[in-house]
């Protein structure tokens, strides 16, 4: 894409918004429901040992 950025945003895993606006609202136990990428809504399945989650847009958010 032409004049895209090259300076990367963090996004709040929480609620979407970017990370330097938001007061940390993502609790430490739940999986993350925004893509910290890109912001978008993730596809998450809770899982007995864990959780899975996708985005559209990054594919398979790397568990730490």
């Amino acid at each position: 894409m032409t004049g895209e950025s090259t300076a990367k945003v963090a996004f709040c895993t929480g609620c979407g918004s970017m990370s330097a606006s938001c007061p940390g609202c993502g609790r430490t136990l739940d999986p993350p429901r925004f893509c910290p990428t890109c912001g978008r809504r993730l596809t998450v399945a809770v899982t007995p040992g864990g959780y899975r989650a996708r985005c559209r847009e990054h594919g398979d958010l790397a568990l730490d």
